[in-house]
């Protein structure tokens, strides 16, 4: 089969559009002046998100913030739509069925698609939406054109009582073939489920691995899991596995298709929230924005291989690197969930946490477990392993109080940006630059826009200096519970690699 340089180019091109990141570059052609050219970043041109049902609690009040950053080069068309995930397709009729306008099924137009739940009307300013009890369905959500690039959605849950009580937040998440959940668990206390959206119109069939403290957990019910079309399937983790384990590592492996996956933690006595996929396995990780009064704080880790992991531990404060009394290293058995209690590590300062191997590189996932208050007054969030902010990071549904902004510079120092766009009810967007010294974490109350109605996004952008990692806090306080919840700040993605090339497309002829 002949494959040419246009192929290629217009196959990562395609995947840049659905999945809003590829990268391409052509092998080496010594002699030869046809190789492919430096890529240009260019803005993706269609992208999908994937928002989990967001309790099964009648006590449950949900809001939704859909919010794209103004982007250049993306011209004045597209849109963006979050839809019920169980309705038919906007784009085609069920089972292929052909639905003709003056055909008269007796349903008065009842298969009609439902109308979105949430539309916005330009680039660079939220949208809202709310939903109460717990019958808000699964959302599944895709935008193009001008709407596409870095476009967050973020579903932030409050629930008075109950097991999980307090304050649940997500970012609603693109649509992949794989996921690793470090800090889940089968205890006595808790309900832990796994949610799976199916964005497409064949089914997705999926594969649930646990792995507790001694390996992996035996569990013929979690393997070829089917995920309908345009639905979503909630995984109670109990019914998969006898064993009771305090601390476990869930992946989610998708043989066909591809779906979004988040963990739902829920505990009858520290509330609970969200556990979001660590980033790819790494050998050196970080894991941002520990909340300064953080009363307990528990790391957990995995190798997903054979191999055993020796890593060293360490804390970037305000001050620089710190090493914990008693916790200077942390080993992870190949295969095997370690779990290692830092207690207060933060000492009432911000922090995050710096993982790297102390000898020889093993891949690792992670992810912490961080509770606040004390007593039956509790509350517990979770803080994943993340990416670097790199070109741009969002972050959607802030107010003009209980917002924190974590940034660390584990390497180089960095200088970024934050923006803060217009409000949702009305305001003007407010930029600010920031200095992160090497080594270091640094709590930032976030820029509010002027004259401030609604609630606004904010972006971060990286100016100079080394990666910068970075989370955002919401906080609340309901009868005495400090009600918190925590969503790290990946680069968006909002921009695709796309190589240049010659005229003459010969050279990788096959």
């Amino acid at each position: 089969m002949n494959r040419t340089t246009l192929s290629l180019i217009a196959g990562a091109t395609a995947l840049a559009a659905v999945t809003g990141f590829a990268a391409l570059s052509a092998p080496d052609a010594p002699g030869t002046d046809t190789a492919a050219k430096a890529a240009a970043q260019l803005p993706v041109e269609r992208t999908s998100l994937l928002c989990p049902a967001p309790s099964t609690s009648d006590l449950a009040e949900t809001s939704y913030t859909s919010f794209t950053p103004v982007t250049k080069g993306t011209g004045s068309g597209g849109k963006a739509e979050l839809r019920e995930a169980d309705e038919e397709s906007a784009d085609a009729p069920a089972d292929g069925e052909d639905k003709g306008k003056g055909e008269d099924d007796g349903k008065s137009g009842e298969d009609k698609p439902a109308k979105p739940v949430l539309t916005p009307k330009e680039p660079g300013k939220p949208v809202t939406g709310e939903s109460s009890g717990g019958d808000a369905p699964a959302l599944v959500g895709t935008a193009d054109g001008r709407f596409a690039p870095g476009w967050t959605v973020q579903e932030t849950t409050e629930v008075a009582a109950g097991t999980g009580r307090g304050l649940q937040g997500v970012n609603c998440t693109a649509p992949d073939t794989d996921f690793w959940f470090p800090g889940a668990s089968t205890d006595a206390d808790r309900t832990d489920y796994v949610h799976l959206t199916n964005p497409d119109d064949s089914a997705a069939v999926v594969d649930i691995e646990l792995y507790g403290k001694d390996g992996a957990l035996k569990s013929a019910v979690g393997e070829g899991i089917t995920v309908p079309p345009h639905s979503s399937e909630p995984v109670l983790l109990s019914t998969l596995t006898p064993e009771r384990q305090t601390n476990l590592t869930v992946h989610v492996n998708v043989r066909s298709g591809r779906v979004g996956a988040a963990v739902q933690a829920l505990d009858d006595k520290l509330g609970g929230d969200w556990l979001a996929a660590s980033t790819d396995p790494s050998g050196s990780l970080v894991l941002p924005g520990i909340p300064k009064d953080a009363t307990s704080v528990r790391l957990v880790a995995l190798t997903p291989g054979d191999a055993d992991a020796d890593l060293k531990v360490r804390l970037a404060s305000p001050s620089g690197l710190i090493t914990p009394a008693g916790h200077e290293t942390v080993h992870v058995k190949g295969g095997m969930t370690a779990a290692v209690d830092l207690g207060d590590v933060t000492r009432g300062e911000a922090g995050s946490l710096v993982l790297t191997p102390t000898d020889r590189s093993v891949p690792v996932v992670a992810a912490l477990r961080v509770v606040r208050g004390k007593g039956d007054k509790q509350e517990t969030a979770f803080i994943p392993a993340t990416r670097p902010v790199g070109t741009r990071a969002t972050s959607a549904d802030n107010s003009g109080k209980g917002s924190t902004l974590s940034l660390t510079a584990p390497g180089a120092a960095a200088t970024v940006k934050v923006t803060a766009s217009a409000g949702s009810e009305g305001g003007t967007p407010v930029s600010k630059t920031y200095t992160i010294k090497a080594g270091t974490t640094q709590d930032i109350e976030p820029p509010a826009p002027g004259g401030l109605k609604g609630t606004y996004a904010l972006t971060v952008e990286t100016v100079s200096g080394g990666p910068v990692y970075g989370a955002r806090t919401l906080t609340a306080s309901a009868d005495g519970v400090p009600a918190f919840t925590v969503q790290t700040l990946p680069d968006d993605r909002g921009t695709v690699a796309v190589p240049e090339a010659d005229e003459d497309l010969s050279v990788l002829q096959r």
